[in-house]
C-alpha cells in the first residue's frame, strides 16, 4: 500500500507544511519554525528549520485525546522532546532538553500552514453599520422643551 494511502484522514493532523514557533526563556521572543510534517497510522514524521539549525521529527499521536510526543533532532546537535496536544488549533505544549548536565525548558505552539495564527486574537463579533443621516431632507419639526 503506498504512503499516500496511509495518509491521516482526521483535519487536525494535516500531512504537509506546518509553521509555528518555540519559546525559550534564554533567548526573549517567540523564535518561528517551518517544517513539513507527515501523519500517518499514528507515526508523526518531518523535518524543517528554525534559528537554531536543520532538524527532523519523529514521534507519535493519538486521535483520541490528541495527544503528541515527538523528537526534534537538529543536524550536528542535540535531541529536543517534544510534548503536546491538538485540539483543533494546532499542536501546542512544552519542550524539553538535556543538556551538559542541565535540564532547559520552554513552550511551542504549531499549527498548519494557511491556517490563521491561532496565538492571535479573532474578531468574534462585528458592530451594526452606523445610521446614515440624509442631510437633504429638512426637518420642520421643532424641539419643544420641557421645563424640569
Amino acid at each position: 500500500m503506498s504512503q499516500l494511502a496511509n495518509l491521516e484522514s482526521d483535519s487536525r493532523f494535516p500531512s504537509g507544511k506546518w509553521v509555528g514557533f518555540f519559546v525559550d526563556k534564554r533567548m526573549p521572543g517567540k523564535h518561528q519554525m517551518e517544517m513539513t510534517l507527515t501523519f500517518a497510522n499514528g507515526n508523526m514524521t518531518g523535518d524543517g528549520q528554525d534559528r537554531v539549525g536543520t532538524f527532523t521529527f519523529n514521534g507519535k499521536y493519538e486521535l483520541i485525546d490528541g495527544k503528541c510526543e515527538w523528537v526534534k533532532k537538529y543536524v550536528g546537535l542535540d535531541a529536543v522532546d517534544y510534548r503536546g496536544f491538538n485540539e483543533g488549533k494546532g499542536i501546542w505544549g512544552t519542550w524539553e532538553m538535556h543538556w551538559g548536565g542541565a535540564v532547559f525548558t520552554g513552550g511551542f505552539h504549531i499549527w498548519p500552514e494557511g491556517m490563521a495564527d491561532p496565538t492571535q486574537p479573532v474578531l468574534e463579533e462585528e458592530a451594526d453599520p452606523p445610521f446614515e443621516i440624509d442631510t437633504n431632507e429638512s426637518d420642520e419639526r421643532e424641539l419643544e422643551l420641557v421645563p424640569g
